[in-house]
């Protein structure tokens, strides 16, 4: 089978990224438990302005992906490959079974609060476009800010304090780059953030875990995870290292994926997947106004692949 699940990270949120959900029995239970590990219901989370704080964004969109999973997944051929970009990366795991729904949510929580524990005040992330990867690498050096993701040959998202990015952002626009601050309040994947890592890597080695049962690739190199102790320290270790999302990607097609769907919510990955490799099929479930009509694209894209 030639289908691909692509769990995206925060950015996305927005009021309606659970309305697709609303019937479904088998997402039910785990929007349950959310409710109750926050204290409201997904859908109020969702359309409340503290949906990008990150405390509730990354338990938020390991939920969505989840909960579109839990009620596409005894309808859907299953995946040759599972990917997570950045928080999403839980979520993947959840769905290649690596862990369990529930214990997904309460780790997206932990990650946040570690991450914000370590956080400096000021921080956050930048996505600038147009730029050869040795300009952004000088302009990296000269203001004292990191590369925390890599979407493309001229796409990567940086991180750092926000005078730094600031600085960076008005040097790279000079140079002819587009530029977009993020939505997020942390320099995740970013060397600012090792002490987060350290201590989410205490709280995965005392959590139970399983080998994923589906290939999932690692977002800090795209190698697929095979063992319990490959599952902790790539998830550790990407909250300190660059993620290589062109290069997961690039594994996912040479492990003969070809139709990609994004569980959402947003539709950034599957953009990007067409954008990197054309020949691909790739939507998001937010392209579509019911979960039947999911099922009907997928089953008409993998007849084509």
């Amino acid at each position: 089978m030639t289908l691909a699940f692509l769990c995206p990270g925060q950015g996305g949120q927005q009021p309606g990224m659970f309305d697709r959900l609303a019937a479904s029995a088998a997402a039910a239970p785990m929007l349950q438990v959310l409710a109750q590990l926050l204290g409201a219901a997904p859908a109020t989370l969702a359309a409340d302005p503290d949906r990008f704080r990150n405390a509730i964004a990354q338990p938020l969109v390991c939920a969505a992906a989840l909960g579109h999973w839990l009620a596409l997944r005894d309808h859907l051929p299953p995946p040759r490959v599972v990917a997570g970009y950045s928080a999403g990366e839980l979520a993947a795991h959840a769905v290649a079974g690596s862990l369990e729904p529930a214990q997904c949510l309460q780790l997206a929580i932990d990650r946040a609060a570690t991450m914000d524990a370590a956080a400096p005040a000021d921080g956050g992330l930048l996505a600038v476009i147009g730029l050869e990867r040795a300009v952004i690498d000088v302009l990296c050096r000269d203001h004292g800010v990191f590369v925390a993701i890599v979407n493309g040959d001229d796409h990567v998202v940086l991180g750092g304090q926000r005078p730094a990015l600031d600085a960076l952002q008005a040097a790279a626009e000079s140079r002819g780059a587009r530029s977009v601050p993020l939505p997020v309040s942390v320099p995740a994947h970013t060397p600012l953030l090792a002490s987060a890592a350290a201590a989410f890597a205490q709280r995965l080695a005392v959590t139970e875990l399983h080998a994923p049962r589906t290939r999932l690739l690692a977002g800090i190199d795209g190698r697929s995870v095979v063992t319990v102790e490959q599952v902790r320290r790539s998830l550790a270790k990407q909250i300190e290292q660059t993620v290589q999302w062109q290069t997961v990607m690039q594994q996912a097609v040479e492990h003969g994926a070809r139709v990609f769907l994004e569980l959402g919510p947003g539709s950034a990955l599957s953009r990007r997947a067409r954008e990197l490799h054309p020949q691909l099929q790739a939507r998001s479930v937010e392209e579509f106004h019911t979960l039947e009509g999911v099922l009907e694209w997928v089953e008409a894209a993998c007849a084509r692949a």
